[in-house]
């Protein structure tokens, strides 16, 4: 009976990871087309650019904090960001994507985001916290102190501890979590200039 039921939720993330990987680039190219089609119709709002900066600047951050405590299949994560939550690059991914559909103000692009995160990332997760508990014998423990999802306020750390954690610039660079940062960059460029080049494009043709 134990096996049978070991195997079950096995059996369901590795099929539903299967799917993820099929379908991972084409939602991304579909993301990618509905993204230039918004942007061919018409002109992102200045206003929701902006508001959509209080939301991809605390992912960037969140993300890049994050990076620099992660020691992969090495150590378990509980100190930083990972003491609030025990997702906090899955938090700040969330983030930046909720950002930017706010920033093009678009319900398709908002509800292929959403789709993606559903399909992709849920596996992910649930594959990584299987492999985490059994790497690491105080995973289940630090579950029980650290919410998933919404971050506590207070730092969960586990008792008799008072370490805070350090930051390391030298992990971060690792895990090349700049990549996030030029990214994000280079999509707020195409919402200031895309549209201006494709009129100066057909303007010249003419």
């Amino acid at each position: 009976m134990s096996g049978t039921a070991n195997a079950a939720p096995a059996d369901w993330i590795t099929r539903w990871q299967r799917v993820a990987r099929r379908i991972r680039v084409p939602l991304g190219f579909l993301t990618a087309v509905l993204y230039l089609a918004d942007l061919w119709q018409r002109a992102p709002r200045p206003t929701a650019v902006l508001w959509s900066l209080a939301l991809v600047v605390p992912g960037l951050w969140l993300r890049g904090y994050a990076s620099g405590y992660v020691k992969k299949n090495q150590e378990l994560a509980t100190t930083g960001p990972y003491a609030h939550t025990r997702n906090p690059l899955y938090l700040g991914s969330m983030l930046i994507a909720a950002g930017f559909a706010v920033a093009l103000m678009s319900w398709p692009v908002a509800l292929v985001l959403a789709v993606g995160f559903a399909v992709i990332y849920i596996p992910v997760r649930a594959s990584e916290a299987r492999v985490l508990r059994a790497t690491f014998e105080g995973f289940d423990a630090s579950c029980r102190r650290v919410p998933r999802r919404i971050p506590r306020v207070t730092p969960g750390r586990a008792p008799g501890t008072g370490e805070a954690g350090r930051f390391s610039l030298g992990l971060y660079l690792k895990h090349r979590e700049y990549n996030a940062l030029l990214g994000a960059t280079l999509l707020y460029l195409s919402l200031v200039l895309f549209r201006p080049a494709i009129t100066l494009i057909f303007h010249g043709r003419h």
